[in-house]
């Protein structure tokens, strides 16, 4: 009898530790898979290649998923991406988009050319204190050379050259339609024209073509695709939505691709992502902000109490275009978000009603 029992327990203990065995590899499995989604990714450039996850994954609001896509849909969006550490937890494309389509970034693209400005003052090229007659020679504009001396660099990257913004054509940069109004440094206006004489800056500085510069400094370096495209005084620069969230994914890790160090000028970088001036507590170095007490908004000239998206994180900075176009990156919770496409109704140039909405909707989602 001891026998037959011994005979009859030994396969019920071998298939007792058998499962206990395939509990503990799914938990392993569990474990290595939500530590490497905690790791922040880059994909490989020159490739289409890119590590995905699903919102299950990560543990999110699956019931939240098509009441967002909806929503998005409505409001004309072509193409709409979330990272989450890099990977591609969220990519959609709407209404006849396809992920190979280039779309244009409008004022979005701004944050293309802060960046771009601290790389040539990283390599010594250019000193945003410097006055902005140092790199446009005299003459650049309809004002005397005493106050043409006084506006810096800086003063463009931070929409406060003080030139005269009550012209027909706020992009005309030609030399009679820049004329004085206010003391540099003294009033805050969302004024192209001052911000479009960066990319000539830039040029003369490096003593190369702006577009040639970028693509071999930024561009290049993180596989970006895209193409700055000129619109009457307007360059604006038209990519994929990946190519957005690409960029956003080296803000979000303060300049660095994976271990490749681009913009290592990091006091540079904490200026561009945070306030810049006292003027628009909500704008560094033509990057938006949010959590700050008031905001000013293109177009207008009085200063807004609150912060300028109430639902969205603040520590969120953005770069906004025209017709909507979103960058969002979230240092706190590890997100880039893209969205691309044609006016969602707002008609505005840079933060609309649409920010806060959406948040609404991409909090249902991660929360």
């Amino acid at each position: 009898m001891k026998n037959i029992r011994t005979t009859f327990l030994l396969p019920l203990l071998s298939l007792s530790f058998s499962c206990s065995d395939d509990i503990d590899i799914d938990q392993r499995a569990t474990e290595e898979l939500n530590s490497d989604l905690n790791e922040l990714y880059f994909p490989p450039i020159n490739t289409d290649e890119w590590e995905t996850a699903s919102i299950t994954d990560i543990g999110w609001n699956k019931s939240a998923e098509e009441p967002l896509y909806s929503f998005l849909k409505e409001k004309n969006t072509k193409a709409f991406i979330i990272l989450k550490n890099g990977r591609i937890i969220v990519e959609k494309y709407f209404n006849g988009a396809l992920p190979s389509d280039n779309n244009p970034w409008y004022s979005a693209g701004k944050t293309l050319t802060a960046f771009t400005i601290g790389l040539a003052q990283q390599e010594g090229l250019l000193d945003i204190n410097a006055s902005s007659s140092t790199y446009l020679g005299a003459q650049w504009a309809n004002i005397t050379t005493d106050q043409e001396q006084t506006i810096t660099v800086r003063d463009h990257l931070t929409m406060t050259t003080g030139l005269d913004y009550n012209v027909s054509n706020q992009n005309c940069t030609d030399f009679d339609c820049l004329t004085y109004l206010n003391e540099p440094g003294n009033f805050w206006y969302y004024h192209n024209a001052a911000y479009t004489l960066l990319t000539t800056i830039v040029s003369r500085a490096t003593n190369t073509d702006y577009n040639s510069y970028f693509d071999s400094k930024l561009k290049n370096k993180i596989g970006m695709n895209g193409t700055w495209i000129s619109l009457g005084y307007a360059t604006i620069y038209y990519s994929t939505a990946r190519s957005m969230a690409r960029f956003g994914l080296l803000n979000l890790n303060r300049g660095i691709w994976s271990n490749t160090k681009i913009l290592s000028d990091q006091n540079y970088f904490i200026e561009m992502t945070t306030t810049s001036q006292s003027l628009n507590k909500s704008y560094g170095y033509l990057w938006w902000l949010n959590g700050k007490s008031s905001f000013r908004t293109p177009a207008f000239e009085n200063e807004f109490t609150g912060e300028l998206m109430p639902d969205a994180p603040e520590d969120l900075f953005a770069g906004l275009g025209k017709n909507d176009q979103k960058l969002y990156i979230i240092p706190s919770q590890d997100l880039v978000i893209v969205r691309m496409g044609d006016d969602t109704g707002q008609t505005l140039l840079g933060p609309s009603g649409f920010d806060n909405d959406l948040w609404i909707k991409i909090n249902a989602l991660i929360n």
